[in-house]
């Protein structure tokens, strides 16, 4: 592997621009409903509930929520591609077009109740929201692009992601805001992106929204959208590469 000094990063960085997508659970504020006899007794428990909260970091403020929410959280007890675990930043990950972050959520979904023995899968489709925002990134380097690419392999490993977090550590110190990075675990591997600080947003609050039910078995899941309407099938074979996911492969036969 290739090591990129931080010099050599700052040399690949250019500005960037996209609208990225992102999907989240959206259950938290059914929950609260289900608690809550009137709006009014609802919004006193989301004010209490976020009252025990840590802070918003001060370059998130002014932010929506669904922005602000990946950089508040820390120490994380368990790392990712570009974050190691315990690290105090936080990172935004996001992708090109919204089958790519709703193949990321259909994993880590599967990945779940891989790790989790005995658990049986739910019965019915989870409610998430998928939403996209515009990022304006003054520094951003692309993982697609050479000299980058000569560690294409590297970058993309199912499960070793130590290399990627020493990356993206030399990014913060170049200054980078932002990786561009194929999807691993989207078939075709597209564009998605490690947003490492807040201000590489270029709008405060999401651009558009949409509702998807995601349903996850042995055989993998299937997702739909409400509108506009269509679904996206995610057989198990997909993510087979990934050796987590053996026990679901022995449960299928």
């Amino acid at each position: 592997m290739a090591e990129f000094s931080t010099g050599a990063i700052k040399s690949g960085a250019h500005p960037f621009k996209a609208e990225a997508w992102r999907v989240v659970e959206a259950q938290h504020r059914i929950s609260t409903m289900k608690l809550a006899d009137t709006p009014e007794e609802q919004a006193l428990l989301e004010q209490l509930i976020e009252s025990t909260k840590p802070p918003v970091p001060e370059d998130a403020r002014g932010l929506h929520y669904l922005l602000y929410t990946p950089f508040r959280y820390a120490p994380y007890p368990k790392g990712s591609r570009f974050r190691r675990a315990g690290l105090g930043e936080g990172v935004f990950y996001a992708a090109s077009v919204v089958d790519v972050a709703v193949a990321e959520t259909v994993f880590h979904r599967l990945l779940f109740f891989a790790e989790s023995p005995g658990l049986p899968f739910p019965r019915n489709p989870g409610e998430f929201t998928a939403f996209s925002v515009r990022l304006a990134a003054r520094r951003a380097v692309d993982l697609t692009r050479p000299p980058f690419t000569s560690d294409a392999r590297v970058w993309m490993h199912v499960q070793n992601y130590a290399p990627c977090q020493s990356f993206a550590d030399s990014c913060r110190e170049a200054g980078v805001e932002t990786i561009v990075y194929a999807a691993v675990r989207d078939p075709d591997h597209r564009p998605a992106y490690a947003v490492l600080t807040p201000r590489a947003f270029a709008a405060p609050k999401p651009v558009r929204y949409q509702s998807w039910h995601i349903r996850i078995g042995p055989e993998g899941g299937f997702a739909g959208c409400e509108a506009p309407k269509r679904g996206l099938s995610f057989p198990l074979e997909i993510f087979c590469a990934d050796p987590r996911l053996a026990i679901l492969r022995g449960a299928k036969r």
